[in-house]
């Protein structure tokens, strides 16, 4: 589920891993590729996210888990963050498969988000961009996301960048342990 903001907070680094000097402080944020390192962080933009969702219940324990999934294994997907100097303040989800359809593979972009504090400077743009270049490099055929019913505002925001609704209805069935 995808959805370009957020409310709650995020945990920040201490204040001795700030650098020392405030010019140090004044570049424009980045996106990149997130590591291992950054699991914390982006366990608290998605358990947010999560928090604002009907579909999905925060829970950090399966959160962090299946975020590492995507870190440990490059070739099931990637995470890009957007950083300033000393947090992530945004991040996207992308998961790889295969489409007959297309006749390639595809992206399932999921956990767009930016945080509040954040918001209306470009940012989710910057991430977005930073997915299609990837998606076009690495000759992906398709980004697909899910993004809130109820979020006219998501909506409009991915419309703009180029995405359309499609004939396709989503569906789900969630396997629990008890299921035969």
């Amino acid at each position: 589920m995808s959805r370009s903001g957020s409310r709650g907070t995020l945990r920040f680094v201490s204040d001795s891993a700030l650098p020392a000097t405030p010019q140090a402080l004044t570049h424009p944020p980045k996106v990149e590729a997130a590591t291992i390192e950054d699991l914390p962080a982006l366990v608290e933009l998605v358990v947010d996210l999560f928090a604002m969702q009907g579909d999905f219940t925060p829970d950090r324990m399966v959160q962090e888990r299946g975020l590492a999934l995507v870190l440990e294994q490059p070739s099931r997907g990637r995470i890009f963050v957007l950083r300033n100097d000393h947090q992530i303040i945004g991040m996207v989800n992308l998961l790889f498969t295969i489409s007959t359809a297309m006749g390639g593979f595809v992206i399932q972009m999921e956990d767009v988000i930016v945080h509040p504090d954040h918001r209306g400077q470009g940012y989710g743009t910057m991430l977005l961009n930073q997915v299609i270049e990837f998606a076009r490099q690495k000759d992906f055929k398709r980004i697909t996301l899910l993004t809130d019913r109820i979020s006219a505002e998501s909506q409009n925001f991915f419309r703009k960048h180029g995405f359309e609704y499609s004939n396709m209805i989503p569906m789900r069935r969630i396997l629990n342990p008890s299921d035969g």
